[in-house]
């Protein structure tokens, strides 16, 4: 993949309002299950912070939240300072998906002009952006093909250019390398660290504990809807006194002293 051209407008003068801003984050679906509770996170702007926790720990759910897909049932959401239900903060979000949600009768052009036509291109502006993204995640080859038709690695490109087609601020990416071979895995990762480069806010929620390591300037661990450490990977390694992120992984989100001990019985 070539080098992103996506930039990021400069910052007025004066503070910056933190990336994202969450406040009070509470959850509970209709069938009671509480999947957070009174959550409280900030991500500061220009950061690459990872979000790290097991299924169900309550990732999927912040994410819908913040992207002003489900309804919240406490709490506030701010993105740069905009409320996070107005159309001002969803333009300023993009989200790469961990399971792909491509129309199946869509090329991969007509995906990405779609695209730029919801967030207010006019026709040339989303054309020409189309055919960039295309060019950069080396996609030409497959500019008319459907999506169907894809291989999974070429879906993850895709649904990566998508997410960044209309120039956001703020990019999450959910399991971006989910499935994909360790060629295109660092592929991705040297395209995503030069688009942080240019000042683009990154989210990454990942299970690869390497990969959070590798990227990430920060690191939250959520667990049952609460977040429970926050730190670099160095500086949670060394609040747990451990060597790995890993072992402090067990500790915070994964069984805890139960996962920890058996750990160290089998050493």
């Amino acid at each position: 993949m070539k080098q992103p051209t996506t930039t990021t407008a400069a910052n007025p003068a004066g503070p910056v309002p933190a990336a994202l801003s969450i406040r009070g984050l509470t959850k509970r679906y209709a069938d009671g299950t509480l999947a957070l509770e009174d959550l409280d996170l900030e991500i500061p702007a220009g950061s690459f912070f990872g979000l790290l926790g097991p299924n169900g720990a309550g990732k999927t759910t912040l994410i819908g939240a913040v992207c002003n897909l489900i309804r919240l049932s406490g709490g506030e959401i701010s993105v740069f300072g905009q409320p996070g239900g107005t159309m001002a903060a969803r333009r300023m979000i993009g989200i790469a998906e961990q399971e792909p949600n491509l129309d199946k009768f869509l090329t991969v052009y007509e995906t990405l002009l779609y695209h730029g036509g919801y967030y207010g291109m006019d026709g040339a502006e989303a054309s020409e952006r189309a055919e960039q993204m295309i060019d950069a995640f080396d996609l030409r080859a497959k500019r008319d093909v459907e999506a169907p038709k894809l291989s999974g690695g070429m879906r993850r490109r895709l649904l990566l250019a998508r997410a960044l087609l209309h120039r956001p601020r703020l990019v999450i990416l959910d399991e971006p390398t989910a499935g994909v071979d360790l060629e295109l895995r660092h592929e991705l990762w040297r395209y995503i660290r030069a688009l942080h480069e240019q000042g683009t806010t990154i989210l990454l929620t990942t299970h690869y504990l390497e990969e959070a390591e590798a990227l990430c300037d920060e690191i939250a661990l959520i667990s049952g809807g609460h977040i429970v450490a926050r730190d670099s990977a160095e500086g949670l390694k060394q609040s747990y006194g451990v060597e790995t992120l890993e072992e402090v992984y067990l500790r915070t989100v994964a069984g805890g002293r139960i996962a920890i001990n058996q750990l160290e019985e089998v050493e």
